[in-house]
């Protein structure tokens, strides 16, 4: 039996989700973390990436398995994906990002909310001709 994944594996204080770092799209580093322990259910990935929609989870391990990153098992009724050796070889630069990001936290942070304090002031006063 294996360990199952954490539900806060990648919660919202995660440096992951400030991260400009992306390793395919948004979800891709997330998806290749979930499954450096070995290989994962759908439904496993699912609790890890309660944020994610199916949808977008679907089409991020699609895009991960083109690129060869991942491999889809299936067996009995059931589908699993494992990392490839190509997408093991990711899991250094993965981690070097995250702790970078872990590092810079405060300041990809305040960058966030400056970028968004900014926005919302600029749409709050409408231009006039």
């Amino acid at each position: 039996m294996r360990t199952p994944l954490p539900a806060d594996m990648f919660d919202e204080l995660c440096p992951s989700s400030v991260s400009p770092i992306r390793f395919g799209d948004k979800w891709a580093g997330m998806i290749i973390r979930c499954l450096e322990g070995g290989p994962r259910r759908f439904s496993e990935l699912r609790v890890a990436l309660r944020n994610v929609t199916p949808k977008s989870l679907t089409q991020s391990l699609r895009s991960l398995e083109r690129s060869g990153l991942i491999s889809r098992h299936e067996q009995h009724r059931s589908v699993e994906y494992a990392l490839t050796p190509l997408g093991r070889s990711l899991l250094g630069p993965i981690a070097a990002a995250c702790a970078w990001a872990e590092e810079h936290w405060d300041e990809l942070v305040d960058a966030h909310e400056a970028a968004y304090q900014a926005t919302r002031e600029s749409s709050a006063y409408p231009a006039t001709a």
